[in-house]
């Protein structure tokens, strides 16, 4: 009786000290081995990305091709920190490797189009990316994005900024800051020409990761010529996997990542191609603690970082056109975006590039009519030096392409006056009349020629006649005008065009911007050719049988 009662104390005691004993947390090698050996077994129908790649043997990243230290391509080898954190994951799932390139504008599309299985291509970790993508954590580099410039350039804050031309990568986060600021945006699609066009003077001024100017600074020559203004947007860099189909694969990654960190692994790959290692020293250390190193590290918040705040003030009907989107999509199967009236920077940008549009229309019309005239006139004229010059002038302007006509109409006037956007668009407005009503006004001054021939007018009858006979090719240049206003993005005129295309450097909804583009232009040019005609109509009343 003693002895089986001092038993039970003694399992009683036992299961006291068991139960106040700390469970040993899951650890992420444990985690990660468990899911790779589910994600096998379901080979005969693979419902994750996780287990395709597994079961195929082969995991497509994508990656940069242009991008130094980062990701670059010799041939048709990639090389770079990512491509190597690439072949280190594709080494311990146990696969082979495919790289597909991708730059800032495609690397979002490409995973949802499921032509790659995860990207780690540079790629900001901020809030707005965070309803296209699926970010992986922990991060496994960060940077902020700096404002590069001549020495000489005064630029000291964000009113500095305002209205200068800044050279960007399409779909790089930090555009949007830049767009808010005021900023005009030129766009590329690749980091890897910034560098160059400030070197040509392309770009005054660029925008882009400090990792990514580091390397250039380098050079003797480009650090003696250009230095960093500012920096802004500090935001830590995420592997990332398509949204749907993926939650397998996001989870292998997070495990791997975790497991990447408190190894040291990323840091290990850092230190190869000579990049910032301090973030990566830190994050070992976060990795290595207790609370840290476990299948839930991922998910603990003492232990990841935030991603970076970077959602744009909503316009107040930005619900509305979010629900008429689902409603358009539910309907007609169509994937409807309509990123300009969700946001105010946005909406701003819009609205601007539709006035300035019409502005520049209005505009090119009144100079065409008006240089059709001069340039007629003169080239109908009986004064040689008067028709002779004129003829020099209009057959340079027939021969150079108007883009050509564009950029030396901007450089002369920039050379007059310092550049804003109203000097582009009068810039614009001045090449467009040129090019156009010298053509037309080619046409006055042969209707001249001809009325003068025939004897029936003489002196301002003349010519009055003489521009009803041409109405047709002066309503044929007007229109001509018209449909080429956007080419005036071109130079940095403040146009729809360009609006939008800033507004598509920091927003979704590519394909429907465009064709909203297409319907403004489409509509504007209708009514200009209705115009034109009542123009012409009233032009033929004065050509009447003598």
């Amino acid at each position: 009786m003693i002895r089986s009662l001092a038993r039970g104390l003694w399992f009683a005691l036992l299961a006291l000290l068991m139960a106040g004993a700390p469970v040993q947390a899951e650890t992420p090698d444990a985690a990660l081995a468990e899911l790779l050996k589910e994600a096998r077994s379901g080979c005969a129908q693979p419902s994750d990305r996780l287990t395709r790649i597994l079961c195929g043997g082969q995991v497509r990243p994508g990656v940069r091709a242009y991008y130094p230290l980062f990701g670059m391509r010799d041939g048709t080898d990639y090389e770079g920190y990512e491509p190597d954190v690439a072949r280190a994951i594709a080494q311990r799932l146990g696969v082979e490797h495919e790289f597909v390139r991708v730059n800032a504008a495609s690397r979002i599309p490409l995973l949802a189009e499921d032509r790659v299985d995860f990207v780690i291509a540079t790629m900001g970790h901020n809030t707005q990316r965070d309803g296209q993508v699926r970010f992986i954590r922990p991060h496994y580099y960060q940077s902020e994005t700096v404002l590069v410039g001549p020495k000489a350039l005064p630029i000291r804050d964000w009113q500095d900024v305002a209205a200068r031309t800044i050279c960007v990568t399409v779909g790089n986060g930090s555009n949007a800051e830049l767009v808010s600021r005021k900023a005009r945006l030129m766009l590329f699609d690749e980091a890897g020409v910034l560098p160059e066009r400030l070197k040509d003077k392309t770009c005054t001024l660029a925008a882009q990761d400090d990792s990514f100017f580091a390397f250039y600074f380098i050079e003797p020559a480009f650090a003696a010529t250009f230095e960093q203004k500012m920096g802004f947007a500090q935001v830590p860099w995420g592997m990332a996997v398509a949204r749907t189909g993926s939650d397998k694969l996001a989870r292998a990654l997070d495990l791997l990542s975790q497991i990447f960190h408190r190894d040291g692994v990323f840091l290990e790959i850092a230190r190869k191609h000579r990049i910032g290692t301090a973030f990566l020293e830190n994050q070992m250390k976060v990795w290595q603690r207790p609370e840290c190193n476990t299948a839930d590290g991922s998910t603990n918040r003492a232990c990841i970082l935030p991603a970076l705040h970077a959602s744009l003030q909503p316009t107040q009907f930005a619900d509305r056109v979010n629900a008429f989107e689902g409603w358009f999509e539910g309907k007609f199967g169509l994937d409807l975006t309509l990123p300009m009236l969700k946001t105010v920077p946005a909406l701003s940008l819009f609205l601007n590039g539709v006035v300035n549009s019409l502005i520049l229309i209005a505009g090119a019309l009144v100079a065409t009519l008006g240089f059709a005239i001069l340039f007629g006139f003169a080239l109908g004229s009986e004064w040689r030096l008067l028709r002779w010059p004129a003829r020099l002038v209009t057959v340079v302007l027939q021969s150079s392409p108007i883009v050509l006509t564009l950029v030396i109409a901007a450089v002369l006037a920039n050379a007059i006056v310092p550049y804003s956007s109203a000097v582009a668009l009068a810039a614009s407005i001045l090449a467009l009349g040129l090019s156009n009503g010298s053509n037309a006004g080619q046409a006055v001054s042969e209707a001249v020629v001809s009325l003068h021939h025939e004897g029936r007018h003489t002196g301002r009858e003349l010519f009055v006649h003489a521009l009803g006979r041409s109405a047709t090719s002066i309503v044929s240049f007007l229109v001509n005008a018209a449909k080429g206003t956007p080419i005036a993005s071109f130079i940095g005129a403040p146009e729809l065009l360009s609006a939008l295309t800033d507004i598509t450097s920091f927003s979704s909804g590519r394909a429907t911007t465009y064709c909203l583009l297409l319907v403004f232009y489409t509509l504007v040019v209708m009514i200009v050719v209705w115009l034109c005609n009542r123009l012409r109509a009233w032009l033929e009343r004065s050509e009447v049988p003598a």
